[in-house]
């Protein structure tokens, strides 16, 4: 059930309606049972891959709930009691985490891994013919996220498996996340509440605001990228940038207007989930960046791969080996910067089974780590420019440096495989020609100067909005003190805006989610 369908948007407004209607006592129940509604409508199979992951992942709560308290009551100095109880808790895990990650590994891995293999032994292998899940890989993150949680006692288990079903199938997340917390989450989903105006009101208008970004401007986009970005493309090296670049409003649009879309749904249930994008445009180094893109997955890895990973007592080891053997700033970091290596090589094969994904993760962990091994040498050259680090123009040239890192990062993960990306960014350097920029050539790649036009205005209006947020004007809230006039007219030009220039233009068809598919 896609998000731009009228499906959605009636199970949505049937929900939110029936959610303040029902005694409060049954208002989680009513969440459950649009969230079943929601992904049953998606297939048989992809339920059944749900049910899985939830049921492994709850009952595996409960035994580490039980073996928590029975530690809480070990007597003191009972070293043995202790250790042993830590062996099982470990166990426990451990066999969550294989069911789960092995789970997402059959069903986006192990076909990629049987074509690596010799055809001797790969063509006896069995491949997998099932339809991807949809959302896997954003609820069992979530899920495992539960596991590691209980397994570290931050919070006591759900021992309700109907309440705990719902914190991992609420349905506005199911598509592309934001990949939730229970401690943050979980309450407010179990909450009894009235209808609060201004949450209907503002969920509304975020809503409407990432159909804009999504069907106005990523969809059209979506024309000019599918032509241009293939394999043996035909056109010079400009027109493929220009594509490049089109794929990167594309991919913003889409993924932060569908988080858009579900946490405007979920406002409007009274639910705040976690922001998912702060304007990475404004970010000033690839780090800041991806602090800003993805930020529930970035948070995920962060607490649940590199902090054990850096930490773990192997790794400390290899620290301490490195400084007194390599010594210096890269002797230093070599640990950590392992550690981020494996982290972002992680995020690349998340995205899917493909090199150029892998190649992708590499690229973000070699610039992260070249700038740190560069930043007393930056420091200097700043120094000898006497370079105000506060400054406009030195941030507006840091914001530019980052979106180029970015924007060539973006050639592995939209080409179809890793020798075509290359390729094309070879081109891009190579065989430019600029003159197709300006002669018609861009009017034959699917959108007229028209489509253009607004895709350019779109992406305007977007970082205008943008801009005011980094300096820190909260426009809903402004919006919510002016008159009511003022109101209803700044929805109805987004609604007009999203009417005429998406649902019903000439031609327009709906793309799916680009992350709906990881």
């Amino acid at each position: 059930m896609a998000f731009t369908s009228w499906a959605f948007v009636a199970l949505a407004a049937a929900a939110v309606v029936l959610y303040y209607l029902v005694p409060r006592r049954g208002q989680w129940v009513l969440l459950l049972a649009a969230s079943l509604v929601f992904y049953a409508a998606g297939g048989a199979g992809g339920f059944v891959w749900l049910a899985g992951v939830a049921a492994v992942t709850w009952a595996a709560g409960l035994a580490l709930g039980r073996l928590n308290r029975a530690r809480a009551a070990l007597a003191k100095g009972d070293r043995a009691g202790a250790a042993a109880l830590k062996r099982k808790k470990k166990a426990v895990a451990a066999a969550a985490a294989v069911l789960c990650f092995g789970l997402l590994y059959a069903m986006k891995y192990w076909d990629f891994t049987v074509d690596l293999l010799p055809a001797s032994v790969g063509g006896r292998l069995p491949r997998w013919d099932f339809v991807m899940p949809l959302g896997l890989s954003f609820f069992t993150f979530q899920a495992m996220g539960y596991v590691i949680d209980v397994y570290r006692d931050k919070y006591a288990p759900q021992r309700n498996p109907a309440k705990y079903a719902l914190f991992v199938s609420f349905f506005p997340q199911m598509v592309q996340g934001p990949i939730g917390r229970y401690d943050a989450l979980a309450p407010q989903l179990l909450a009894e509440r009235q209808i609060d105006w201004r949450d209907i009101q503002f969920g509304l208008q975020l809503a409407l605001w990432g159909y804009f970004k999504k069907m106005v401007i990523a969809d059209r986009a979506a024309v000019l990228v599918d032509t241009v970005i293939v394999e043996n493309c035909p056109y010079g090296g400009a027109v493929i940038a220009f594509g490049v670049l089109l794929y990167c409003v594309q991919l913003y649009c889409d993924f932060s207007g569908g988080i858009d879309i579900t946490r405007g749904v979920a406002r409007m249930l009274g639910i705040e989930l976690a922001v998912n994008f702060r304007r990475p445009l404004f970010a000033t180094s690839l780090a800041d960046y991806w602090r800003r893109w993805h930020i529930t997955l970035g948070q995920w890895m962060r607490d649940y791969l590199f902090y054990p990973l850096s930490l773990s007592k192997p790794f400390g080891r290899l620290g301490k080996w490195a400084r007194r053997h390599i010594g210096g700033l890269p002797g230093k970091i070599f640990a950590t910067s392992l550690a981020t290596f494996v982290v972002y090589l992680v995020i690349g094969i998340w995205h899917g089974a493909n090199f150029r994904y892998i190649a992708f993760g590499l690229w973000n962990g070699a610039v992260i780590t070249a700038s740190l091994l560069m930043e007393r040498r930056f420091q200097s050259w700043k120094a000898a420019l006497r370079i105000d680090d506060k400054s406009r123009p030195w941030r507006l040239f840091q914001m530019a440096r980052t979106a180029l890192l970015v924007f060539l990062g973006r050639y592995l993960t939209r080409a179809p495989r890793l020798l075509t990306a290359l390729t094309l960014l070879w081109t891009t350097v190579t065989a430019p020609h600029l003159s197709q920029l300006w002669d018609g050539t861009l009017l034959t790649l699917g959108l007229s100067a028209a489509d253009l036009l607004v895709v350019a205005a779109g992406v305007a209006v977007v970082e205008t909005v943008e801009l005011l947020q980094e300096r820190g004007v909260h426009i809903r809230e402004r919006l919510a003190g002016c008159r009511g006039f003022v109101q209803w007219l700044a929805l109805a030009a987004l609604l007009t805006a999203l009417l005429v220039f998406g649902i019903f233009r000439a031609g327009y068809i709906s793309s799916e989610f680009i992350y709906g598919q990881f």
